[in-house]
């Protein structure tokens, strides 16, 4: 919960979208302030509230994750009276978001030009895989499938092992992250100029300028490939294994490798001609890691943390796992990760979004919803009384009963 001005308060967006793409961007424009309504399916909702297992009670805590501080409406779209009753709550915008295949929100009457005629200043943002143009504008594209055509599972994964996917939902968090940018752009714009604005955004474009270093081979003629845990510009900037788990080394400079080397007791190295700069270094990278993993198996990772951090000031740190990441004294000096109470399920924990205010606040202000529990509210917030509430139910605005 926080307190005090947000620099979204007094923005509202009205969700149509599902899973993760819009969800996260909604979600962090309602870290920020903005009133959120996720429009939802009637009696089905949003297909991320059924991923799983692991199910709490019911409820998916994925979902929990990409829906904090929003509110839920069911509508059905398919009805005309379900229609009218988004065009009202559209004409009360200022964003309206949606990630359906091209063609399906002009098949639904959702489309920008139909709710522009509603609402003509909305910040208008389509979210697609490949975006409204192209010959592959009609494919349908979920993160597993962006991540393999945007080169990321070409780069990712051992040198003699299969492509790998990058275990987070990269691709889907890249467009959320993208969209946030963009429709906050788009408000500053607004506040400049009266006028609204379009937003076309595919999730293989939001991908693309991940690429950079390995972008950076191929503008050079090289093809980058899979290579573990090692960097194609950067030595020794990988993985290593202790005696007990495994230790990440981060070397960007010549100043710390010269460092390295002293704090692991092996001087000799910074002497061999091999590793003297970071060109030979990533040269003879295999050869690299090589004499480090020889020395880096004689302690603990605790014991490495000590001598190379602690002691002599150098960038490495453990491999966690995602309960180390997510509890420990760093995340909870930051606050990273609170808790909110949860009208059916207590106390459920929180992650926290990263941005840090010095004049305005932050953060979630309700838990996720329950599906449609916002309905008739937001409805009577736009002027709507109990008889029309009970017209609209009757001609299936919100679903069947």
């Amino acid at each position: 919960m926080t307190t005090g001005d947000r620099i979204l308060d007094g923005v509202r967006v009205v969700d149509l979208t599902t899973f993760v793409t819009g969800g996260f961007c909604s979600l962090m424009l309602a870290n920020q302030g903005a009133e959120v309504i996720k429009v939802e399916r009637p009696g089905v909702g949003d297909d991320n509230r059924h991923s799983g297992p692991p199910f709490i009670d019911g409820e998916s805590p994925y979902f929990w994750t990409v829906n904090y501080g929003k509110k839920s409406v069911e509508l059905d779209l398919k009805s005309d009276a379900g229609r009218e009753a988004l065009y009202d709550l559209a004409s009360e915008a200022d964003v309206f978001l949606q990630n359906y295949r091209p063609g399906t929100a002009e098949r639904l009457d959702v489309d920008e030009e139909t709710i522009r005629s509603h609402n003509d200043d909305v910040i208008y943002c389509a979210i697609s895989a490949f975006g409204q143009t192209g010959p592959w504008r009609e494919r349908p594209g979920y993160d597993l499938l962006i991540q393999g055509m945007s080169g990321m599972m070409s780069v990712t994964g051992e040198p003699d092992g299969r492509p790998v996917k990058v275990g987070l939902p990269t691709t889907d968090l890249i467009t959320g992250m993208w969209a946030a940018f963009g429709i906050s752009n788009a408000l500053y714009r607004r506040e400049r100029t009266g006028e609204g604005e379009y937003i076309d955004l595919g999730m293989l474009d939001a991908a693309l300028p991940w690429l950079t270093k390995q972008a950076g081979k191929v503008f050079a003629g090289e093809c980058p490939s899979r290579m573990g845990t090692k960097d194609p510009v950067l030595a020794p900037y990988q993985t290593f294994e202790t005696a007990d788990g495994y230790l990440n080394v981060a070397c960007l400079n010549q100043k710390l490798w010269n460092g390295l080397c002293q704090a692991i007791d092996r001087p000799e190295l910074a002497d061999d001609e091999r590793f003297e700069t970071n060109a030979d270094r990533v040269e003879h990278m295999d050869e690299l890691e090589s004499e480090l993993e020889r020395t880096f198996r004689e302690l603990t990772t605790d014991e490495w943390m000590t001598l190379l951090v602690d002691e002599a000031g150098l960038p490495a740190g453990p491999v966690h796992d995602v309960e180390d990441a997510l509890y420990n004294e760093q995340t909870a000096a930051r606050e990273s990760v609170t808790s909110m109470e949860h009208p059916e399920h207590g106390e459920i924990p929180v992650i926290e979004h990263p941005l840090k205010y010095d004049r305005s606040s932050s953060g979630f202000e309700s838990p996720p919803p329950k599906l449609g529990e916002d309905t008739r509210s937001v409805f009577r917030d736009l002027g709507y009384d109990e008889e029309k509430l009970d017209e609209l139910t009757d001609r299936g605005a919100f679903g069947s009963e």
